[in-house]
């Protein structure tokens, strides 16, 4: 997710089995498959949207958190608001009124996430301890792409910073990870084998279900769909889970409307769609880019392209967290 939207990166990965048995240390607790399927939307950490409470969050991603400079390894909001903004507490205390829980999302598409740019794994557990304390969160969503899911440096770094975090206190830890209608690519699933020879505790894996590339121009509630079923097996070998707990461990994110790829745009019927197979499988949650982007455009602005600010598609304020949100 860029600056405030998702980059498109490129993979050719296939499916896994099934482990059939939960043996990795680095296991979500045992728990049967998600008895509901969560909505937990991305927010801007800075700038309230009428469409926030749309749906009834149960849970709101707030992006994100990068390194506020060149060199730096202090967190910032966005790269420019403080860690400990007193806009951002404030903006956190109205969304968690209502009884939501919030999320740091650390990474994104754009900026610098702190594994990219601290020395070592006491400064960056420090830099994480500071955004999650600034507004009192005990989950933390870690949205690697592009190169940094390459950098072999920082993804071991990140994991044994994540280990030592989760020594110190409560911390309910999630992966976001781009994917393909094949499902992860190579370096996603290296990055979860990684977390889990480490000990890291994954309560789920995100995947992003959009911005494919070019060659695929079919409907984007089928690809969701492949995506999920083919992340579902590589997430249940990889971190050795049963299926319906691989199940209860996925996450989905969507694009709401136009995606950054042309010729992509994920409907209000692929929104509902989605819904229907993550309740019959028991996935864990869903969740949307974003919630500042739900709505139609105004008049005058371009829906040929993705924007920041509305979705491209006809539609009532709020629709698509409705349709990922309602049973």
């Amino acid at each position: 997710m860029a600056a405030l939207a998702l980059a498109c990166t490129s993979c050719a990965t296939g499916t896994a089995a099934d482990a059939g048995t939960d043996r990795n240390a680095g296991s979500p607790p045992d728990r049967a498959a998600a008895a509901t399927t969560a909505f937990a939307p991305y927010v801007s950490a800075t700038t309230a949207a009428g469409t926030d409470g749309s749906g009834s969050p149960d849970t709101y991603n707030l992006a994100f958190v990068v390194t506020g400079g060149t060199g730096s390894c202090t967190p910032a909001w966005g790269g420019t608001a403080a860690y400990d903004s007193a806009a951002v507490k404030a903006r956190v205390a109205k969304l968690t009124a209502s009884g939501a829980d919030v999320r740091v999302s650390f990474g994104g598409a754009a900026g610098t996430e702190p594994a990219l740019a601290c020395g070592s794994v006491d400064d960056l557990v420090a830099a994480y301890t500071k955004a999650l304390d600034a507004v009192g969160a005990t989950k933390a969503d870690f949205d690697i792409e592009g190169d940094a899911l390459t950098d072999s440096a920082s993804v071991a770094l990140r994991n044994k910073a994540i280990v030592q975090l989760q020594e110190e206190r409560e911390l309910d830890v999630t992966y976001t990870l781009p994917v393909m209608p094949d499902g992860l690519e190579k370096s996603g699933t290296a990055l979860l084998a990684d977390a889990a020879e480490r000990g890291v505790r994954l309560s789920a894996v995100n995947i992003m279900a959009m911005n494919y590339g070019a060659s695929y121009t079919g409907n984007m509630g089928d690809y969701a769909v492949r995506a999920a079923r083919a992340a579902h097996g590589q997430i249940a070998a990889t971190l050795k889970l049963s299926s319906a707990r691989a199940w209860a461990s996925l996450h989905i994110t969507a694009m709401a409307g136009v995606n950054d790829v042309a010729g992509e745009t994920f409907t209000l019927a692929d929104a509902a769609r989605l819904r229907r197979f993550a309740r019959e499988e028991g996935v864990g949650a869903l969740s949307m880019w974003a919630t500042f982007r739900d709505r139609a455009c105004a008049d005058g602005v371009s829906t040929a392209t993705a924007s920041d600010t509305c979705s491209g598609v006809e539609q009532t304020a709020g629709a698509f967290a409705e349709a990922l949100a309602s049973d």
